[in-house]
């Protein structure tokens, strides 16, 4: 997501734990879609794929989300990715975003091309859940209420976060 995640994040933990591959995005503070969009697309066929043949599943927090959507709907390759687990999509069209993701606009609403599951929270900051709930609709994906866990992130408490990886793990199938 934007500004990238700490050490106390969960997505951080499972790179620990796991051995989860972070795509390094050359601008975390101004993030460009496009660029955003090529690095992942970098990453997936360059990086994931050569090293192992089996379909990619994709953990996206925050602004990853709309990562996950923008790409989807211009890459050639989705049929590599067997799930996507998007957590805390934020509204990026709201009018209290900060302008560093005003490039982000229009949300991409294209149905996407694997499984998908969104987790949103009641009370996060960035995303209304009514907005969340419609941005799952229009991916076609499943949506999970996790109650009142703030942004999921980090200050969220979460640690290691082991129901959000039975999450993930449930896209592979």
């Amino acid at each position: 997501g934007w500004l990238d995640s700490g050490p106390v994040h969960w997505q951080s933990r499972w790179e620990a734990l796991h051995g989860d591959l972070r795509v390094q995005q050359s601008d975390w503070l101004w993030p460009k879609r496009g660029d955003w969009m090529a690095r992942l697309e970098e990453v997936l066929l360059e990086e994931v794929l050569l090293e192992d043949d089996r379909p990619a599943l994709l953990a996206a927090h925050s602004l990853g989300c709309q990562l996950v959507a923008a790409w989807a709907a211009h890459s050639r390759h989705t049929a590599r990715v067997q799930g996507a687990l998007l957590v805390a999509p934020p509204d990026v069209e709201r009018e209290d975003m900060p302008p560093n993701l005003l490039p982000w606009r229009p949300i991409v609403r294209q149905r996407l091309p694997f499984a998908a599951t969104v987790v949103a929270s009641r009370d996060d900051p960035f995303c209304a859940p009514e907005r969340s709930a419609q941005m799952a609709r229009d991916w076609g994906a499943e949506r999970i209420d996790i109650g009142a866990r703030g942004h999921i992130n980090g200050e969220s408490g979460l640690g290691d976060w082991p129901e959000g990886r039975s999450l993930l793990d449930s896209l592979r199938s």
